[in-house]
């Protein structure tokens, strides 16, 4: 029988801010009302650094690929969707603490569509 369940991670592809090459990580993952939400533990990362210098990105998801756009949600203008997906994060892993990244599946692509 088929394991349906959903993967833990999934695959952020980012493109290098001073090389231009294409940089994946692997990290954990919510969804929320059609978009998928990372959490970086620390804004200095790479990949943040690279997201917020050009946010279109790519995700990995199982055997899913599809182009999003990235962007950093703060806590003070929309504290209500930064907590939500905090707690999302923290049922699903007992972790939910720091930055939370919006990946929105460009239309057209796989994950935008349902």
């Amino acid at each position: 029988m088929a394991d349906n369940r959903e993967p833990a991670y999934l695959y952020l592809t980012t493109t290098g801010r001073r090389s231009g090459q294409a940089r994946e990580i692997e990290i954990w993952f919510t969804r929320r009302d059609g978009c998928y939400y990372v959490i970086a533990e620390f804004t200095t990362s790479h990949w943040v650094r690279n997201l917020l210098a050009l946010p279109r990105v790519e995700v990995r998801l199982g055997d899913q690929r599809f182009s999003a756009m990235a962007r950093i949600i703060s806590p003070d203008t929309e504290p209500e969707l930064s907590a939500a997906v905090q707690q999302l994060s923290r049922e699903k892993y007992g972790w939910g603490e720091g930055r939370v990244v919006e990946l929105r599946p460009k239309t057209g692509s796989p994950a935008s569509s349902g």
